[in-house]
């Protein structure tokens, strides 16, 4: 297994510290696969679009607009 340093802010560190009791290498581990898991469903939905980039940027324009509009926040 790879070793990996990561920093935090202090504030973060302080709690870590008070709370040895928890493995938090485990913690870190499973954000990780986590966060890798969402990343290869998008690359494997991703790689069966015809959208490009820009297609994804206007879409998501849109949608922004229209929740913007129902929440009254629409200019």
């Amino acid at each position: 297994m790879t070793n990996m340093t990561l920093a935090v802010p202090e504030e973060l560190h302080t709690i870590i510290r008070k709370h040895k009791q928890i493995k938090w290498s485990e913690v870190a581990r499973e954000a990780l696969w986590n966060q890798a898991r969402k990343l290869e469903l998008m690359d494997k939905i991703l790689s069966k679009s015809a959208l490009t980039e820009k297609d994804a940027l206007d879409i998501g324009r849109k949608i922004n607009k229209a929740i913007a509009k129902r929440h009254g926040l629409a200019r």
